[in-house]
């Protein structure tokens, strides 16, 4: 079996009810993978989409209020290291494309590959909840419980994102509930015209906030980029080629292509304290690093100034743990996102304090017939991860691929979980964090052993399937 296919084995399958039938919450980036591999195999699905247009977080403002995309975002990954395997981006793109770009590349591959008859665009999963004979009943937000509003699958496919629920300082700065000027999390940003002629402190050392405190650096009387703690900043170009294009052979152990990357990005652009932003306590690769290829630039020219994390507002006034202070009209908070799934009973699935456990990122130890597409945090792109995911997940309800036995997997969670913990700074930002290139070679390595696994039980697709062959002959 070729395992970089995205379509049925050489085997046939002559039962039609072998097929499950399939619910998959959300048409973004990851969404549509999953789709696209579901189509190709067959297998009867409805994908539900909250917002009227595919693309998720890269379709600006759109109707459903929870992308975070802004006017000016541009990709800070690559083009052909965001573009999906079997479909490219076109040549005529930047190799940083807009989100325009972006979100008209996935239409078009909706469009190429066929399904966009499977996605029902402003309907959302309002509740799903498992019956006793393991099936999902899917209750949407029609407002009904006819049979339209409330529909059974055999499994059901979560990509719901999670960069839509802003996650705020926790606690609240003392002073903030009094605070004269504006305050926003990065989320709600559209454009740098609320920063006109304004004093501003962004909160935050990730993408977001490098962005926005440069986009606000061109307009503003005056930015302040306050950081809670150092992160090593990446440049997007490295010898003249995007810097992750260069070769980053997941053979090769981990701590020398730490080091060789380290010293890298110290030769580029130095280390960050000779910016004035402060140390990272960490080695690159042991938090997520920022890409920014414009932050260092304006941090030099005097228009932005770093200031250490914030620790009360008072008025207009936001003071810092170094006791400085400044007058403020605007406060962004890019503070990161909530990992929820609002659609489940949260003693059914949850993910308290971002904390979710999972094989590989996609199957869930207790319930064989839900899976997550899109659930990580790469350096790169997350979408041909999620290519990757809905090929392996559509394998395994066809019976194409088997899991290993449940005392390996829950071995398999443990060991990853742990290897997270020794090698990541503890931060909610750091429970779903892969490496682009070790995650895809890992996969396919774990698809190849359940390959050989699925022969050896003479492809038996799950058990869950066979409610739906129950169904289809009864």
């Amino acid at each position: 079996m070729d395992l970089s296919s995205d379509t049925d084995s050489g085997r046939q399958i002559t039962q039609e009810g072998a097929r499950p039938r399939v619910c998959l919450i959300g048409a973004g980036s990851s969404g549509i993978a999953a789709a696209k591999a579901l189509h190709a195999r067959g297998i009867d699905f409805d994908c539900f989409e909250k917002s009227d247009r595919i693309g998720g977080n890269w379709v600006f403002e759109n109707k459903n209020g929870m992308s975070a995309a802004y006017r000016d975002l541009f990709i800070n990954t690559s083009r052909p290291r965001m573009e999906y395997s079997d479909f490219p981006m076109p040549e005529s793109y930047p190799d940083f494309p807009h989100h325009t770009q972006i979100a008209a590349y996935f239409e078009e591959y909706v469009d190429h590959f066929g399904f966009r008859d499977r996605i029902v665009f402003e309907t959302g999963v309002e509740h799903a909840a498992r019956a006793e004979d393991g099936s999902w009943t899917v209750e949407l937000d029609t407002g009904d419980r006819s049979e339209i509003g409330q529909r059974t699958y055999d499994a059901l496919i979560v990509a719901n994102g999670h960069h839509w629920n802003p996650r705020w300082p926790e606690p609240a700065f003392p002073g903030s509930e009094s605070f004269t000027g504006e305050q926003l999390h990065a989320h709600s940003y559209i454009d740098n015209s609320i920063f006109a002629g304004k004093r501003v402190v962004v909160l935050g050392m990730g993408n977001s906030a490098m962005d926005i405190a440069v986009e606000s650096s061109y307009v503003a009387e005056r930015t302040y980029l306050a950081a809670r703690q150092g992160v090593w900043i990446v440049p997007k170009y490295v010898f003249g080629k995007p810097v992750d294009q260069l070769r980053n052979d997941p053979r090769i152990p981990f701590k020398i292509r730490q080091r060789f990357i380290q010293q890298l990005i110290r030769s580029y652009a130095g280390p960050p304290e000779r910016h004035g932003l402060p140390k990272p306590n960490h080695r690159f690769g042991e938090a997520h690093p920022t890409i920014s290829g414009r932050i260092l630039d304006r941090i030099q020219h005097g228009t932005i100034a770093p200031k250490p994390n914030i620790e009360s507002l008072a008025g207009s006034e936001v003071r810092f743990v170094d006791g400085t202070a400044v007058e403020a009209d605007v406060v962004v908070y890019c503070t990161g996102y909530k990992i929820t799934f609002p659609f489940f009973d949260e003693e059914l699935i949850s993910a308290p304090e971002n904390h979710i456990e999972l094989f590989r990122r996609v199957f869930h130890p207790e319930i064989d017939n839900v899976f997550f597409i899109g659930l990580l945090q790469p350096l790169g792109a997350i979408m041909p991860l999620a290519e990757a995911q809905g090929a392996w997940v559509g394998d395994y309800l066809l019976g194409d691929y088997s899991l290993p036995s449940p005392a390996e997997l829950r071995a398999d969670i443990a060991a990853d979980q742990a290897a997270m913990r020794a090698r990541y700074v503890a931060s909610k930002r750091h429970t779903i964090q892969v490496d682009f290139d070790d995650y895809l070679h890992a996969l396919a390595k774990e698809r190849a052993a359940g390959a050989a696994r699925a022969r050896a039980n003479g492809y038996e697709p799950p058990a869950l399937c066979r409610h739906s062959v129950a169904t289809a002959v009864s």
